[in-house]
């Protein structure tokens, strides 16, 4: 565990993913694109938000996998793009969150978390997360549903991600409260959008993605 008085020693960049199989994610856009085209999506949206961590420059870019890093489509992206694996661990979203900040606590690091599910995250609202952690406890960046798409922590917070409905309009909201209760610092960036509803599909094709398959 790292001195609670004490600055990071650096920060690092952790991509929570789970594993591209046909009908376990992006359900909701099944009907849309299918199955295996929701996978597909998925799939290419993981790397860019890996190329997206890579490009910030703010530090070690890791990949947290869910249900495990087994599937090959993990192992493809250690291979080709040079991050770390690390298996997701925890009973809810905020177990498996505040497991990650721990990990990078023992190192004395800092932490930002984004997901899979923003493609407007740009490399420029890393480096801006990252600078803002110097000198707050924490960095969010909300999203237009009521969640958030980044989270980053100076160190560990268990309480801000217990009892959370995820998911739901008013994490950001409630999150905001349990940051006001703690008395910690922190900085908020633009609101963003993130793919998860069929209504997003088109946004993402205006934004200039193309949702045929790659392969």
């Amino acid at each position: 565990m790292s001195d609670p008085g004490r600055p990071p020693e650096r920060t690092r960049v952790a991509v929570f993913a789970r594993a591209p199989v046909a009908g376990a994610v992006k359900t909701r856009l099944a009907g849309a694109l299918g199955p295996e085209g929701a996978a597909e999506l998925h799939a290419r949206l993981v790397r860019h938000a890996l190329a997206t961590a890579i490009a910030a420059d703010v530090g070690p870019v890791e990949l947290w996998c869910a249900p495990d890093p087994a599937h090959p489509f993990f192992a493809a992206c250690a291979a080709e793009l040079g991050v770390t694996l690390h298996a997701q661990r925890g009973d809810d979203l905020g177990a498996r969150m505040h497991g990650a900040f721990e990990h990078a606590a023992v190192s004395g690091d800092a932490l930002i978390v984004i997901g899979a599910d923003c493609p407007a995250l740009s490399a420029e609202h890393l480096r801006d997360a990252a600078s803002a952690l110097t000198a707050c406890d924490a960095v969010f960046a909300p999203a237009e549903d009521g969640g958030y798409v980044l989270v980053g922590l100076a160190r560990p917070a268990a309480g801000l991600f217990e009892d959370i409905a995820w998911g739901g309009a008013d994490v950001m909201a409630r999150t905001r409260e349990r940051l006001a209760a703690s008395r910690l610092a922190w900085k908020e960036l633009a609101t963003l959008w993130d793919v998860d509803r069929p209504e997003d599909v088109a946004r993402l094709e205006r934004a200039g993605w193309p949702l045929a398959p790659s392969r």
